[in-house]
């Protein structure tokens, strides 16, 4: 992948990234296709797809449509740890991306990336 990430470990690892996103980003990521292989009582690997939707500059409102971000999908494993499945690890496979869109404000036009 392209412009590899750094890993983010644990909830204040991910706490750490989303908070470094700009403040008016819109996005969603539906996903499908989801398929769970559990390989033992305590352990589980997944593959899910998606397709991201996203824009910054967003100020309220429905924005018009527009063609996704990103499309790819997860390779996920899982452990059960104290009776709750926790995620292990998340490989992220993105063989379609492009730059986030800023949406058009008054003073500036519509900038496509």
């Amino acid at each position: 992948m392209a412009g590899r990430q750094t890993p983010r470990r644990g909830p204040r690892g991910l706490r750490s990234y989303f908070a470094s996103r700009p403040a008016d980003r819109l996005s969603r990521r539906p996903c499908s296709s989801v398929l769970v292989d559990v390989h033992s009582p305590t352990t589980a690997t997944a593959t899910s797809y998606f397709t991201t939707y996203r824009v910054d500059g967003w100020t309220g409102g429905m924005p018009p449509p527009r063609l996704p971000a990103n499309i790819g999908h997860y390779e996920d494993t899982f452990r059960r740890t104290d009776g709750h499945w926790l995620l292990a690890t998340r490989t992220v496979h993105l063989p379609f991306g492009g730059p986030t869109e800023r949406l058009a404000t008054p003073e500036k036009p519509l900038d496509r990336g």
